[in-house]
């Protein structure tokens, strides 16, 4: 049989990390993520121990959180989890719901700032109000074509989850973008 070497979804042995000015975006291929669907006439349920959010919500609860994605639909995701079968824990927590593993099918990249917030570099990236980029706010737009989930956990730390197929050209835009904010702050 062949020696296989699992790799990143930026193609590494480890997760990719740039550090520019005060910006640091880090890959992140510890994130578990299942989508969670309630079935017809199922009651809500609280798995992990997390309140399902409404449209444009993200709750964290320590390892765990989760973010609206459809009218009864939901993305959970658990961090240091990536090497376990994250949807049956998921399935034992939810009861009567239909979940399905979703870690193989996205890049999560956080982006980090030590000075002030991320929101000039979130103007020049998505088509968001970032005014509305509050703690714990979930949205579904673009970045240069491509299609992502944006998670502000607070005003110095967002996710992005975008298609693994993508991740490299997903990569790219946020490398590209926050070495110009970078460079701006150097002025």
């Amino acid at each position: 049989m062949t020696d296989l070497t699992p790799i990143t979804a930026l193609g590494a042995a480890g997760p990719r990390i740039a550090r520019l000015g005060a910006l640091t975006l880090s890959e992140r291929p510890d994130v578990a993520l299942a989508s969670l669907a309630l079935r017809r006439d199922a009651a809500e349920p609280s798995p992990m121990g997390l309140t399902l959010p409404g449209p444009g919500g993200l709750v964290q609860e320590g390892d765990y959180f989760a973010f609206w994605s459809a009218p009864g639909q939901w993305m959970i995701g658990a961090k240091d989890a990536a090497q376990t079968d994250f949807a049956a824990t998921l399935s034992q927590e939810a009861p009567g719901c239909s979940v399905t593993e979703q870690t193989d099918g996205w890049v999560v990249i956080d982006i980090s700032t030590t000075k002030g917030t991320l929101h000039p570099l979130l103007e020049k990236l998505v088509n968001i109000d970032v005014a509305h980029c509050h703690s714990n706010g979930a949205f579904r737009t673009g970045i240069e074509h491509l299609g992502v989930f944006v998670l502000c956990r607070n005003a110095a730390d967002v996710t992005v989850l975008g298609m693994r197929s993508a991740a490299g050209s997903l990569w790219h835009a946020l490398e590209t973008a926050a070495a110009r904010a970078a460079a701006g702050e150097n002025r």
